[in-house]
Protein backbone atom coordinates (compact mmCIF):
# COMPACT_ATOMS: atom_id res chain seq x y z
CA UNK A 1 0.00 0.00 0.00
CA UNK A 2 1.32 3.43 -1.00
CA UNK A 3 1.77 6.02 1.59
CA UNK A 4 1.43 9.51 1.46
CA UNK A 5 3.14 12.07 3.89
CA UNK A 6 2.16 12.48 6.75
CA UNK A 7 2.59 15.71 6.80
CA UNK A 8 -0.56 16.17 4.88
CA UNK A 9 -2.57 17.00 8.15
CA UNK A 10 -0.27 19.75 9.07
CA UNK A 11 -1.40 21.38 5.73
CA UNK A 12 -4.29 20.88 5.74
CA UNK A 13 -4.95 22.26 9.52
CA UNK A 14 -3.21 25.15 7.88
CA UNK A 15 -4.82 25.87 4.84
CA UNK A 16 -8.09 25.28 7.09
CA UNK A 17 -6.53 28.19 9.46
CA UNK A 18 -6.46 30.25 6.69
CA UNK A 19 -10.04 30.30 5.37
CA UNK A 20 -10.42 32.91 8.10
CA UNK A 21 -9.23 36.31 5.75
CA UNK A 22 -7.90 37.88 9.14
CA UNK A 23 -5.18 34.61 9.80
CA UNK A 24 -4.32 34.75 5.96
CA UNK A 25 -3.02 38.28 6.43
CA UNK A 26 -1.64 37.49 9.68
CA UNK A 27 0.22 34.30 8.29
CA UNK A 28 1.83 36.73 5.26
CA UNK A 29 2.50 39.53 7.41
CA UNK A 30 4.80 37.12 9.50
CA UNK A 31 6.19 36.20 6.73
CA UNK A 32 7.19 39.70 5.87
CA UNK A 33 8.57 40.70 9.29
CA UNK A 34 10.62 38.06 9.55
CA UNK A 35 12.07 38.75 6.19
CA UNK A 36 12.74 42.42 6.76
CA UNK A 37 14.20 42.08 10.56
CA UNK A 38 16.47 39.44 9.31
CA UNK A 39 16.94 40.54 5.53
CA UNK A 40 20.69 41.44 5.84
CA UNK A 41 23.54 40.98 8.32
CA UNK A 42 22.93 44.63 9.60
CA UNK A 43 19.48 43.97 10.38
CA UNK A 44 20.25 40.97 12.39
CA UNK A 45 22.93 42.92 14.26
CA UNK A 46 20.32 45.19 14.89
CA UNK A 47 17.75 42.28 16.49
CA UNK A 48 20.90 40.44 18.25
CA UNK A 49 21.53 44.03 20.14
CA UNK A 50 18.13 44.98 20.89
CA UNK A 51 17.53 41.34 22.93
CA UNK A 52 20.73 41.98 24.16
CA UNK A 53 20.22 45.61 25.74
CA UNK A 54 16.85 43.33 26.86
CA UNK A 55 17.82 40.62 28.65
CA UNK A 56 20.32 42.24 30.82
CA UNK A 57 17.55 44.76 31.33
CA UNK A 58 15.45 42.38 32.57
CA UNK A 59 17.93 40.42 34.69
CA UNK A 60 18.81 43.86 36.20
CA UNK A 61 15.31 43.92 37.24
CA UNK A 62 15.27 40.37 38.44
CA UNK A 63 12.70 39.57 35.87
CA UNK A 64 14.83 36.90 34.53
CA UNK A 65 17.09 33.84 36.00
CA UNK A 66 20.86 33.61 35.08
CA UNK A 67 22.90 30.49 34.70
CA UNK A 68 24.33 28.23 31.88
CA UNK A 69 22.61 27.96 28.85
CA UNK A 70 19.70 30.72 29.83
CA UNK A 71 18.58 33.58 28.23
CA UNK A 72 20.79 32.80 24.72
CA UNK A 73 20.47 35.18 21.86
CA UNK A 74 18.75 33.59 18.93
CA UNK A 75 16.39 34.95 15.74
CA UNK A 76 13.57 35.14 14.46
CA UNK A 77 13.15 31.79 12.55
CA UNK A 78 11.27 31.30 9.07
CA UNK A 79 8.39 29.56 8.94
CA UNK A 80 8.29 26.65 5.51
CA UNK A 81 5.16 25.93 4.36
CA UNK A 82 5.19 22.01 4.45
CA UNK A 83 5.45 22.44 8.04
CA UNK A 84 3.20 23.12 10.43
CA UNK A 85 5.97 22.34 13.44
CA UNK A 86 7.77 25.30 11.53
CA UNK A 87 5.13 27.99 11.78
CA UNK A 88 4.27 27.14 15.50
CA UNK A 89 8.47 27.36 15.69
CA UNK A 90 8.31 31.01 13.84
CA UNK A 91 4.90 32.42 15.90
CA UNK A 92 7.14 31.51 19.37
CA UNK A 93 10.29 32.31 18.59
CA UNK A 94 8.58 35.95 17.82
CA UNK A 95 6.25 36.18 21.07
CA UNK A 96 9.55 35.50 22.85
CA UNK A 97 11.58 38.31 21.73
CA UNK A 98 9.20 40.50 20.44
CA UNK A 99 10.41 43.80 21.89
CA UNK A 100 13.64 43.10 19.80
CA UNK A 101 12.44 42.91 16.29
CA UNK A 102 9.98 45.87 17.16
CA UNK A 103 13.53 47.98 18.15
CA UNK A 104 15.18 46.96 15.19
CA UNK A 105 12.49 47.46 12.71
CA UNK A 106 12.50 51.55 14.61
CA UNK A 107 16.09 51.56 13.81
CA UNK A 108 15.36 50.39 10.12
CA UNK A 109 12.97 52.77 10.15
CA UNK A 110 15.63 55.68 10.92
CA UNK A 111 18.70 54.32 10.09
CA UNK A 112 17.49 52.17 6.39
CA UNK A 113 19.95 52.67 3.97
CA UNK A 114 16.73 53.05 1.05
CA UNK A 115 13.26 54.78 0.90
CA UNK A 116 12.25 50.74 0.32
CA UNK A 117 13.81 49.99 3.31
CA UNK A 118 12.54 52.64 5.64
CA UNK A 119 8.73 52.02 3.91
CA UNK A 120 9.13 48.09 4.23
CA UNK A 121 10.08 48.66 7.93
CA UNK A 122 7.55 50.80 8.82
CA UNK A 123 4.81 48.86 7.44
CA UNK A 124 6.29 45.62 9.07
CA UNK A 125 6.37 47.70 12.13
CA UNK A 126 2.68 48.73 11.74
CA UNK A 127 1.90 45.66 11.80
CA UNK A 128 3.52 44.16 14.23
CA UNK A 129 2.61 46.59 16.91
CA UNK A 130 -1.15 46.68 15.50
CA UNK A 131 -3.82 44.74 17.86
CA UNK A 132 -5.29 42.26 15.54
CA UNK A 133 -1.51 41.11 14.67
CA UNK A 134 -1.09 40.34 18.26
CA UNK A 135 -4.69 38.95 18.58
CA UNK A 136 -3.86 36.31 15.74
CA UNK A 137 -0.26 35.86 16.72
CA UNK A 138 -1.38 34.34 20.44
CA UNK A 139 -4.52 32.46 18.77
CA UNK A 140 -2.26 30.90 16.51
CA UNK A 141 -0.06 29.70 18.99
CA UNK A 142 -2.45 28.73 21.40
CA UNK A 143 -4.22 26.66 18.31
CA UNK A 144 -0.83 25.26 17.14
CA UNK A 145 0.26 23.71 20.46
CA UNK A 146 -2.98 21.96 21.15
CA UNK A 147 -2.46 20.25 17.26
CA UNK A 148 0.99 20.07 17.87
CA UNK A 149 1.37 16.66 19.66
CA UNK A 150 -1.25 15.15 17.04
CA UNK A 151 0.67 16.37 14.10
CA UNK A 152 4.03 14.62 15.77
CA UNK A 153 2.53 11.66 16.22
CA UNK A 154 1.40 11.07 13.05
CA UNK A 155 4.80 11.82 11.61
CA UNK A 156 6.26 8.64 13.53
CA UNK A 157 7.13 6.08 10.62
CA UNK A 158 6.20 3.37 13.67
CA UNK A 159 2.94 4.44 14.71
CA UNK A 160 0.28 2.73 17.51
CA UNK A 161 -3.04 3.42 15.71
CA UNK A 162 -5.30 3.45 19.42
CA UNK A 163 -2.46 5.97 20.12
CA UNK A 164 -3.38 8.30 17.26
CA UNK A 165 -6.62 8.25 17.42
CA UNK A 166 -6.57 8.44 21.13
CA UNK A 167 -4.58 11.90 20.35
CA UNK A 168 -7.01 12.69 18.17
CA UNK A 169 -10.18 12.89 20.20
CA UNK A 170 -8.22 14.70 22.75
CA UNK A 171 -6.98 17.08 20.71
CA UNK A 172 -10.41 17.50 19.34
CA UNK A 173 -11.29 17.87 22.98
CA UNK A 174 -9.59 20.34 23.86
CA UNK A 175 -10.03 22.64 21.15
CA UNK A 176 -13.68 22.00 21.60
CA UNK A 177 -12.66 23.32 25.43
CA UNK A 178 -10.82 25.87 24.23
CA UNK A 179 -13.88 27.12 21.93
CA UNK A 180 -16.60 26.87 24.27
CA UNK A 181 -15.08 28.51 27.48
CA UNK A 182 -11.13 29.83 26.81
CA UNK A 183 -11.94 33.37 24.81
CA UNK A 184 -12.76 35.31 28.15
CA UNK A 185 -9.48 33.98 29.67
CA UNK A 186 -7.69 34.83 26.34
CA UNK A 187 -8.47 37.92 25.89
CA UNK A 188 -7.29 38.75 29.25
CA UNK A 189 -3.64 37.38 27.98
CA UNK A 190 -3.72 39.36 24.69
CA UNK A 191 -4.64 42.77 26.56
CA UNK A 192 -2.20 42.32 29.31
CA UNK A 193 0.65 41.67 26.61
CA UNK A 194 -0.70 44.75 24.72
CA UNK A 195 0.05 46.72 27.70
CA UNK A 196 2.97 45.74 28.61
CA UNK A 197 4.48 46.08 25.40
CA UNK A 198 2.36 50.10 24.75
CA UNK A 199 0.10 48.30 21.73
CA UNK A 200 -2.76 50.34 21.63
CA UNK A 201 -6.55 48.18 22.37
CA UNK A 202 -9.64 49.01 20.54
CA UNK A 203 -12.94 50.04 22.66
CA UNK A 204 -14.82 46.16 22.23
CA UNK A 205 -17.91 47.50 22.57
CA UNK A 206 -17.12 50.24 19.42
CA UNK A 207 -18.92 49.45 16.41
CA UNK A 208 -16.44 47.39 14.26
CA UNK A 209 -15.73 49.37 10.70
CA UNK A 210 -15.04 46.94 8.19
CA UNK A 211 -12.61 47.73 5.15
CA UNK A 212 -13.59 49.91 2.63
CA UNK A 213 -14.29 48.09 -0.80
CA UNK A 214 -15.59 45.26 0.94
CA UNK A 215 -19.37 44.33 1.57
CA UNK A 216 -19.80 45.82 4.69
CA UNK A 217 -23.91 44.08 5.10
CA UNK A 218 -22.30 41.39 7.45
CA UNK A 219 -20.59 43.96 9.62
CA UNK A 220 -22.82 47.29 9.61
CA UNK A 221 -23.85 46.03 13.16
CA UNK A 222 -21.37 44.17 14.91
CA UNK A 223 -18.97 45.10 17.87
CA UNK A 224 -15.53 44.85 17.86
CA UNK A 225 -15.63 41.76 20.50
CA UNK A 226 -18.02 40.26 18.38
CA UNK A 227 -15.95 40.65 15.40
CA UNK A 228 -12.67 39.58 17.41
CA UNK A 229 -14.68 36.78 19.42
CA UNK A 230 -17.29 35.44 16.64
CA UNK A 231 -15.30 36.35 13.26
CA UNK A 232 -11.55 35.35 14.26
CA UNK A 233 -11.64 33.55 17.32
CA UNK A 234 -14.58 31.02 16.79
CA UNK A 235 -13.95 30.92 13.12
CA UNK A 236 -10.80 29.97 13.52
CA UNK A 237 -11.12 27.16 16.04
CA UNK A 238 -14.23 25.74 14.02
CA UNK A 239 -12.68 25.52 10.66
CA UNK A 240 -9.76 23.08 12.58
CA UNK A 241 -12.33 21.17 14.13
CA UNK A 242 -14.22 20.91 10.82
CA UNK A 243 -10.81 19.62 9.00
CA UNK A 244 -10.91 17.10 12.43
CA UNK A 245 -13.97 15.86 11.91
CA UNK A 246 -13.72 15.53 8.10
CA UNK A 247 -10.98 12.87 8.45
CA UNK A 248 -11.73 11.67 11.74
CA UNK A 249 -15.38 10.79 11.43
CA UNK A 250 -16.94 8.44 14.07
CA UNK A 251 -17.25 5.60 11.31
CA UNK A 252 -13.48 5.74 10.41
CA UNK A 253 -12.24 6.11 14.00
CA UNK A 254 -14.13 2.55 15.09
CA UNK A 255 -12.80 1.19 11.76
CA UNK A 256 -8.84 2.04 12.35
CA UNK A 257 -9.92 1.31 15.99
CA UNK A 258 -10.93 -2.64 15.26
CA UNK A 259 -8.33 -2.68 12.78
CA UNK A 260 -5.46 -2.20 15.72
CA UNK A 261 -6.56 -5.97 16.66
CA UNK A 262 -4.96 -7.31 13.79
CA UNK A 263 -1.49 -5.71 14.78
CA UNK A 264 1.01 -8.35 16.44
CA UNK A 265 3.84 -5.55 16.95
CA UNK A 266 3.09 -6.45 20.54
CA UNK A 267 2.71 -10.25 20.24
CA UNK A 268 -0.63 -11.20 21.06
CA UNK A 269 -1.19 -8.42 23.01
CA UNK A 270 -3.70 -6.46 21.05
CA UNK A 271 -5.12 -9.59 18.74
CA UNK A 272 -8.61 -9.54 19.94
CA UNK A 273 -10.71 -12.18 18.40
CA UNK A 274 -14.46 -10.68 18.91
CA UNK A 275 -12.94 -7.35 17.89
CA UNK A 276 -11.57 -8.80 14.30
CA UNK A 277 -14.82 -11.15 14.24
CA UNK A 278 -17.10 -7.14 14.57
CA UNK A 279 -14.43 -5.71 11.76
CA UNK A 280 -15.39 -8.20 9.29
CA UNK A 281 -19.08 -8.60 10.23
CA UNK A 282 -20.03 -4.72 10.37
CA UNK A 283 -17.31 -3.16 7.78
CA UNK A 284 -17.25 -5.71 4.85
CA UNK A 285 -20.80 -7.89 5.03
CA UNK A 286 -20.53 -8.24 1.37
CA UNK A 287 -17.06 -10.21 1.48
CA UNK A 288 -17.86 -12.52 4.10
CA UNK A 289 -21.02 -15.09 4.34
CA UNK A 290 -22.57 -15.63 7.70
CA UNK A 291 -20.73 -19.06 7.58
CA UNK A 292 -17.87 -17.89 6.37
CA UNK A 293 -17.78 -15.60 9.90
CA UNK A 294 -18.07 -18.73 12.02
CA UNK A 295 -14.76 -20.11 10.36
CA UNK A 296 -13.21 -16.61 10.52
CA UNK A 297 -13.78 -17.22 14.41
CA UNK A 298 -12.30 -20.65 14.27
CA UNK A 299 -9.02 -19.58 12.45
CA UNK A 300 -8.24 -16.43 14.39
CA UNK A 301 -8.15 -19.21 17.31
CA UNK A 302 -5.94 -21.29 15.43
CA UNK A 303 -3.90 -18.81 14.73
CA UNK A 304 -3.75 -16.93 18.25
CA UNK A 305 -2.12 -20.29 18.85
CA UNK A 306 0.14 -20.63 16.39
CA UNK A 307 1.72 -16.63 16.66
CA UNK A 308 3.92 -18.11 19.64
CA UNK A 309 5.98 -20.32 17.28
CA UNK A 310 6.46 -17.99 14.45
CA UNK A 311 8.69 -15.24 15.32
CA UNK A 312 9.51 -14.04 12.07
CA UNK A 313 5.58 -13.39 12.56
CA UNK A 314 5.45 -11.82 16.00
CA UNK A 315 8.31 -9.30 15.19
CA UNK A 316 5.89 -7.78 12.26
CA UNK A 317 6.02 -3.74 12.23
CA UNK A 318 1.64 -3.38 10.96
CA UNK A 319 -0.60 -4.89 9.36
CA UNK A 320 0.79 -4.52 5.43
CA UNK A 321 3.78 -6.43 7.03
CA UNK A 322 1.72 -9.05 8.42
CA UNK A 323 -0.01 -9.34 5.07
CA UNK A 324 3.41 -9.58 3.18
CA UNK A 325 4.18 -12.33 6.32
CA UNK A 326 1.64 -15.16 5.86
CA UNK A 327 2.38 -14.78 2.06
CA UNK A 328 6.01 -15.50 2.30
CA UNK A 329 4.99 -18.01 5.35
CA UNK A 330 2.38 -20.18 3.35
CA UNK A 331 0.00 -18.97 6.17
CA UNK A 332 -2.52 -17.15 3.76
CA UNK A 333 -3.18 -20.79 2.29
CA UNK A 334 -3.88 -21.98 5.82
CA UNK A 335 -5.89 -19.23 7.00
CA UNK A 336 -7.53 -17.82 3.77
CA UNK A 337 -10.50 -15.81 5.56
CA UNK A 338 -8.14 -14.21 7.86
CA UNK A 339 -5.63 -13.26 4.70
CA UNK A 340 -8.55 -12.17 2.97
CA UNK A 341 -9.71 -9.65 6.08
CA UNK A 342 -6.10 -8.19 6.01
CA UNK A 343 -6.61 -7.66 2.00
CA UNK A 344 -9.46 -5.58 2.24
CA UNK A 345 -8.06 -3.79 5.50
CA UNK A 346 -5.39 -2.84 3.48
CA UNK A 347 -7.47 -1.56 0.17
CA UNK A 348 -9.88 0.53 2.23
CA UNK A 349 -12.71 2.21 -0.10
CA UNK A 350 -11.98 5.81 -1.67
CA UNK A 351 -14.25 6.91 0.69
CA UNK A 352 -11.75 6.38 3.84
CA UNK A 353 -8.72 6.29 2.04
CA UNK A 354 -7.79 9.70 2.84
CA UNK A 355 -8.01 9.32 6.61
CA UNK A 356 -6.47 5.80 6.48
CA UNK A 357 -3.29 7.15 4.67
CA UNK A 358 -2.60 9.10 7.95
CA UNK A 359 -1.55 5.86 9.39
CA UNK A 360 0.67 3.32 9.15
CA UNK A 361 -1.16 0.23 9.33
Amino acid sequence: MMKTPLCKLQLALLAASREVATVHQFFSNLIFIINIVTASSKCNDELKEAQAIEVATKIANGQLETGRGLNQIGTLKRAVDICWGSHLDSISSLLKMFNAPCVALSNITVDGGSYSQHGDANFALNQLLSFKFVFTLHLMKDIMEITHLLCIALQCKSQDILIAMHLVSSTTKLLENFRDSGCDNFLVKVKLFCEQHQIDIPCMNAQYIARRGRSQSHHDEISMEHYYRVDIFLATIDYQLQELHSRFNDHIVELLALSTALDLRNGVMLFKIDDICKLAEKFYPNDFMEQELVRLSIELQHFELDIPNHHELQELSGIHKLCQGLVKTRKSVIYPLINRLITLVLTLPVSIATTERHFQL
